[in-house]
């Protein structure tokens, strides 16, 4: 059997994954462990995460859960902070918490788009904040940022949510210019339709499933673990050159 890869070896590393205890984040937390990174898994339900982190334990990796609401910015610097105390470093941050949201433009509440925007944007930019000095001090700092569909297209019906994952693209890039000279490299995965608690009701409209479908030159949704092949690549050395990118992992949605 032929040696792993080193440019995908992420031994010796540590990451903190957003939301981590399901959907597309648990799929990119199994996939960064399987490569040899210890895990800090940060999300709001603790009995999800704890599935989660003996998942990860069970690949032969170290793997903790932290109880961590991202619209409270005490929650991101104490997740952080647990990355440092039980792991000694922090490599590789995924921002993949995030909520939909949305209604008519003209009615919509203004406490849904200070959630939806808080959640899938400030957040982002909290989190990448807060682990800035540890992913600086370590040399080889990875920040993923998941952005979505609607990053790139506009929608009529969830509103904040595209507003905010259009801004985290434009996020990724800043924040790319900022820290390349730190040796932080920070890129964007876009996921097209997943198989998630958030796309279930998408699957469960008919019409609206067959719409997609049809538009996907794969001709199907993704799954959750097809997420993390693109994550080890930029949480990776192999990516080393590459930042202020954003890859999506679609299916060719976005291109059809």
């Amino acid at each position: 059997m032929p040696a792993p890869n080193p440019l995908f070896d992420l031994a010796g590393t540590a990451a903190l994954v957003t939301g981590g205890n399901g959907g597309i984040g648990r799929g990119i937390a199994l996939g960064l462990a399987a490569a040899g990174a210890d895990i800090v898994v940060a999300a709001r339900n603790e009995e999800k995460t704890r599935a989660v982190v003996a998942e990860i334990e069970a690949c032969g990796r170290r793997a903790m859960g932290v109880a961590c609401d991202v619209l409270q910015r005490e929650h991101i610097d104490a997740a952080v902070e647990r990355a440092r105390s039980e792991f000694g470093r922090l490599d590789i941050l995924v921002n993949n918490a995030g909520v939909a949201g949305g209604g008519p433009p003209q009615s919509l509440p203004e406490e849904t788009w200070d959630r939806v925007v808080g959640t899938n944007l400030k957040a982002v930019f909290q989190c990448s904040q807060a682990a800035f000095p540890l992913l600086k001090e370590g040399g080889r700092g990875k920040v993923i940022n998941i952005g979505s569909e609607y990053s790139l297209f506009g929608s009529p019906n969830v509103l904040p949510y595209s507003a905010s994952k259009g801004g985290v693209i434009q996020l990724t890039k800043s924040l790319a210019a900022a820290w390349a000279r730190d040796g932080i490299q920070v890129n964007a995965i876009i996921p097209g339709w997943i198989t998630t608690d958030m796309t279930a009701g998408a699957k469960s409209d008919e019409t609206f499933y067959n719409r997609i479908v049809a538009r996907t030159p794969a001709r199907r949704f993704g799954e959750p673990e097809e997420l993390a092949g693109a994550a080890v690549f930029l949480a990776s050395h192999a990516s080393d050159f590459v930042t202020g990118q954003s890859v999506a992992v679609d299916g060719g949605y976005s291109i059809a």
